[in-house]
């Protein structure tokens, strides 16, 4: 199997539904060098359930971090060891969801009240497996205020051994706000996550949170190790074609979205022979083509045709031509608008 070295300048965040394995193949057209994470998976889901239709994926996916859920260090150095096995680049271990279902497994957020049994459970994975040990967490949770618990916090499990934190410059509110509230009412501190960079120097800091453009991005590696976006990448995921030449230095840049989707086309092909339906992929590309000529074609003829049991390659191939009858219209009439 072809593993390629980290590098989180640039990461792509976890998100529950969204960053499964067909979305991660996906966006590996636009950037082969960003560091992608999956959805959490619990350890439970893991040891007790179907480990194999949650760990597979496609060597492609490469750079590519699993992300975990619990808070029992015995359950997850057992899952830093399925995730060595399966070929995974990095363990990361959910210290920032705040939903009511990981709140009652007693993992997500919570645990950054927690940090002495989060350093245990890096400390365990550390042991378990050799693959790099990293934590996602957010600035506080709760009454939790200022810089003093989130200190406390990074200290305890950059003691232990974790090998990169990535921070979400949010506080989570586990009473009162729902997931989404919680991924926009707390406002955003960049200010506390730079402050960790200066006081913890030697450990590789990630930023995440509010991060909309290339710009956004740019403008915080003066203060930190790396970024990671999420929902922007996800909505708008043509702002990674330009992600390789930007953070690391690469001759490549991603110029037509249609060869994005045609350069999935054996993936699609080869998923779709063993039963996978084609709308399970197609989802995640909805936002390629946002803001473009026929993006709304493209979006509503998928969305239509994507998910008939018999749905194929044909369906992406119309949709493309759609967009690309539509940009050629835009194209004469300013053609016909200037010469007159």
């Amino acid at each position: 199997m072809h593993k390629k070295l980290l590098n989180r300048r640039f990461c792509v965040a976890p998100m529950l539904d969204w960053s499964d394995r067909h979305c991660r193949v996906f966006w590996r057209q636009l950037t082969t060098e960003a560091v992608l994470y999956t959805e959490m998976i619990t350890t439970g889901a893991l040891i007790h359930g179907d480990a194999e239709r949650h760990l597979n994926f496609s060597d492609i996916e490469h750079p590519v971090a699993l992300q975990l859920g619990g808070s029992d260090p015995k359950a997850l150095a057992h899952s830093a060891q399925l995730a060595e096995k399966w070929g995974y680049d990095e363990v990361n271990l959910n210290c920032g969801c705040p939903s009511d279902r990981v709140q009652n497994g007693f993992f997500g957020a919570c645990l950054m009240s927690r940090p002495a049994l989060v350093a245990d459970c890096v400390k365990a994975m550390k042991d378990a497996s050799s693959l790099p040990i990293t934590v996602k967490h957010r600035i506080g949770i709760d009454e939790q205020e200022g810089y003093g618990p989130l200190q406390e916090f990074v200290a305890a499990i950059d003691e232990a051994g974790t090998d990169a934190i990535i921070v979400h410059a949010r506080k989570a509110w586990l009473q009162g706000l729902s997931p989404k509230e919680n991924r926009e009412i707390p406002p955003l501190n960049y200010n506390l996550v730079h402050q960790l960079k200066q006081d913890f120097p030697k450990l590789e800091i990630i930023i995440n949170g509010g991060i909309q453009n290339i710009e956004d991005a740019t403008s915080q590696l003066s203060y930190v190790d790396g970024i990671m976006m999420g929902r922007s990448a996800y909505q708008t995921p043509f702002i990674l074609a330009n992600v390789d030449s930007q953070f690391y230095g690469q001759d490549r840049q991603v110029a037509l979205r249609s060869d994005v989707i045609r350069g999935l086309f054996p993936y699609i092909e080869a998923e779709l022979t063993q039963g996978t339906r084609l709308n399970h992929m197609t989802r995640h590309m909805l936002g390629l083509f946002n803001g473009q000529p026929g993006g709304r074609l493209f979006r509503r003829y998928i969305s239509e045709h994507g998910h008939r049991p018999d749905a194929g390659i044909e369906v992406l191939e119309q949709a493309l031509n759609l967009t690309e009858e539509a940009l050629q219209t835009m194209m004469t009439k300013r053609t016909v608008s200037n010469e007159q």
